[in-house]
C-alpha cells in the first residue's frame, strides 16, 4: 500500500462525514453546562433509529458469523483508537457472558494491548502492521474480520481487511460515512451514519455510541443462535465470581421453580453448569444424561429438555 502525503490525507478528511462541522454545535463554547449536555443527548438519541436502519446488513454479518462458529471459526474486531477499545471489549465480553472459548471473539488493535490504555502515536496509519496482525492470528477461510473505523479511511483496519481476504476469510466493514464510500472489497459493509459529532471529529461519541451497539448486537444474536441462552436468560455464562454463581443460582430458580438450596445442590451435581442443572429438574434426568441430551441436541437447553418428550426434538435437531 502507497504512503499517502499529509495533504492527501487532508484532502480525504475534507469529505468524510465523521469529519463534518455540526451546525448546532458552533456555539458549544458559549453553552452552559445544562445545554452541552442537553445537546450531546440530543444527539446520541438519533443514534439508535440509524443503527435500525442498518438491521438488514447487521443481520447479513451474524449470519456469515454463526456460520463461521459453526464451522469452528472465529471472529476478529479489528480497529483503532476508540474503535479498536471497543472491539476489544466486545471480545472480552462474550466469556463470561457466553461462556464462549476467548479465541472465539478476538479484539485486534492498532498499536497491540499498550493501546488501550494510551494513545501509541501512527499506529493507526501503520497499513503493514494491520495486514500482519492478520497473518500472526493465522486468519483463514473459516473465519470473519470485522474492520471498524468511523472514518472508513484507517489505513491499519483497511490493510488488516485486505489481507484478510486475500487469505479467504469473510470481511465486514463497520463505519459510519455512507456505503457508497466503501471503493474496496468486503461482503458486508454496515454504515449507520450518525452525522457530524457535538464535538468536531471527536468520533468517541455518535460514532462509538453506534459502533458498540452494531458490535453487541452481532456477538449477541450470534450465540443466541448457537444456543448459549434459554428464553432471555445466560445459562452459559461462567461461574467465576460470587455474582456470576448466584445468577446461575438465580437463573436455575427462575426457569425451574427450585428453592435457593435445591438450585445449588443441583448445580453442584452439575459440575457447575447452569444448562446441565436446568435439564436435570426439567426432564428430571441425572447429570450424566443431561449432558447427553445438551450434546445431542447442539446445546440448546429447550430441545434437551424436550428430547425425551413424545414429539420432542429429534437428536441432532438444533435448527
Amino acid at each position: 500500500m502507497n504512503p499517502r502525503s499529509d495533504r492527501d490525507v487532508f484532502q480525504e478528511l475534507t469529505h468524510l462525514t465523521t469529519e463534518a462541522r455540526n451546525p448546532r454545535s458552533v456555539n458549544l463554547d458559549r453553552m452552559s453546562a445544562g445545554e452541552i449536555l442537553r445537546l450531546i443527548s440530543e444527539e446520541d438519541h438519533k443514534v439508535s433509529e440509524i443503527v435500525a436502519a442498518e438491521l438488514p446488513y447487521i443481520e447479513q454479518a451474524v449470519s456469515l458469523v454463526v456460520e463461521s462458529f459453526r464451522s469452528g471459526g472465529r471472529l476478529f474486531h479489528v480497529g483503532a483508537g476508540t474503535s479498536g477499545r471497543l472491539g476489544v471489549l466486545d471480545a472480552a465480553e462474550c466469556p463470561p457472558t457466553f461462556g464462549s472459548d476467548p479465541s472465539m471473539v478476538q479484539g485486534v488493535m492498532a498499536g497491540g494491548e499498550r493501546a488501550l490504555v494510551r494513545t501509541v502515536e501512527g499506529a493507526e496509519d501503520d497499513a503493514e502492521a494491520g495486514a500482519k496482525a492478520i497473518r500472526e492470528h493465522r486468519v483463514g477461510a473459516k473465519d470473519v474480520v470485522l474492520g471498524i473505523a468511523a472514518s472508513r479511511r484507517t489505513p491499519y483496519v483497511l490493510a488488516a481487511v485486505a489481507e484478510a481476504r486475500v487469505r479467504g476469510a469473510k470481511t465486514v466493514y463497520l463505519t459510519m460515512n455512507p456505503r457508497d464510500s466503501i471503493d474496496f472489497p468486503v461482503d458486508v459493509a454496515i454504515c449507520p451514519v450518525v452525522g457530524p459529532e457535538v464535538l468536531m471529529g471527536s468520533t468517541r461519541m455518535k460514532s462509538a455510541l453506534a459502533q458498540k451497539m452494531v458490535l453487541t448486537m452481532i456477538t449477541t444474536t450470534a450465540f443466541v443462535l448457537l444456543g448459549k441462552t434459554y428464553e432471555n436468560m445466560m445459562v452459559d455464562l461462567l461461574a467465576t465470581s460470587a455474582k456470576l454463581r448466584e445468577r446461575g443460582k438465580r437463573v436455575v430458580m427462575t426457569v425451574t421453580g427450585a428453592d435457593y438450596d435445591r438450585a445449588a445442590a443441583v448445580l453442584k451435581a452439575a459440575g457447575g453448569s447452569v444448562k446441565t442443572a436446568i435439564v436435570m429438574i426439567q426432564a428430571g434426568v441425572e447429570a450424566g444424561e443431561a449432558t447427553l441430551r445438551l450434546a445431542r441436541a447442539g446445546g440448546f437447553v429447550r430441545k434437551a429438555i424436550e428430547a425425551g418428550e413424545p414429539g420432542g426434538g429429534k437428536p441432532g435437531d438444533t435448527e
